[in-house]
């Protein structure tokens, strides 16, 4: 186990690296500049801020120093057009809303889409089968955008405790997490029949039946481990999405998360900080995987010994 934890560890700095390299070089390769402005800025006033914030010395030396900076002083840079605000300080304000929703999320998708997908299995080729597939495939087709403006009317209308917009209390918290649960839901309810559907076939189920064990145990005591594993590979890289932020859910709903600051650090061009989101939501997959991989392992013997 600790080899396999280590090796992991392993794999996810390589990953980060690679990823923080590309990502600095793809944003510099960006049309414009952090400073490009409707009105023109003076020459000497644009080379005065540039020096400012390093973007004078050459893409190596630059790369270079920003990965020296984030090794020795684990500083994820500066905000450009925010005079002395940290990305760091952006990432801790917007952080915890997006782990709260993302927590409520998953919360919500783990009770629906994963005794969906159990009952649709156990009841293969019958009308809850049908039922609960229909249901992911809707679930599936229906973009975020189309299920949050929905849900958004419908409380709005009918539900007056519920809020539609902001942050604030818990009945702000409500409709965007059901919105980003019940997409997620309907991925895990496929995955989660898939999985018991495989599970539910093997010889030792059948030995199982044939002793006379009652179906209950066999789902919960002999199934269940194994049939699982297709759902929880899954949501490890879908928390990690979840907390990460969803952009028109924030927008639907205004929640004040990570999401919108992906979509204006790259409309801004804000290089350090596009570079620290993505640092920090790559960070958040590899470790998301390395759970995921963990509960694998934990659930399934045969992983272990391979």
């Amino acid at each position: 186990m600790i080899r396999i934890i280590i090796n992991r560890i392993g794999q996810g700095i390589v990953t980060l690296f690679v990823l923080i390299t590309l990502t600095f070089f793809l944003v510099r390769a960006m049309p414009g500049s952090p400073y490009t402005e409707e009105k023109a800025i003076p020459a000497h006033t644009l080379q005065r801020m540039k020096e400012y914030t390093g973007l004078d010395k050459p893409l190596p030396v630059q790369y270079f120093r920003y990965i020296k900076n984030l090794i020795v002083n684990q500083d994820l840079g500066d905000v450009i057009k925010k005079d002395g605000v940290k990305v760091s300080e952006i990432i801790a304000e917007s952080f915890p809303v997006s782990l709260g929703l993302g927590v409520m999320s998953i919360g919500i998708a783990l009770m629906i889409g994963i005794p969906a997908g159990v009952i649709a299995a156990v009841k293969k080729n019958t009308p809850i089968d049908f039922l609960c597939l229909s249901g992911a495939m809707v679930g599936i087709c229906l973009p975020s955008f189309v299920i949050g403006p929905l849900l958004a009317v419908f409380a709005g209308l009918g539900l007056k405790s519920l809020n539609v917009a902001g942050w604030a209390s818990p009945g702000d918290w409500i409709l965007p997490a059901v919105t980003l649960g019940l997409i997620n839901a309907a991925y895990l309810a496929r995955l989660a029949r898939g999985g018991m559907l495989d599970v539910l076939s093997q010889d030792y189920i059948r030995t199982a039946r044939a002793k006379g064990a009652p179906p209950s145990r066999i789902v919960i005591r002999h199934a269940l481990r194994g049939g699982l594993i297709p759902a929880v590979a899954f949501i490890g890289p879908a928390f990690a999405g979840m907390i990460s932020g969803s952009f028109v859910i924030e927008t639907i709903f205004q929640v004040p998360g990570m999401g919108q600051h992906f979509v204006n650090a790259a409309t801004d061009r804000e290089f350090f900080l596009i570079q620290g989101l993505v640092l920090f939501y790559g960070f958040l997959i590899v470790g998301a995987n390395l759970l995921a991989d963990l509960t694998q392992i934990a659930l399934n013997p045969r992983l272990r010994k391979s």
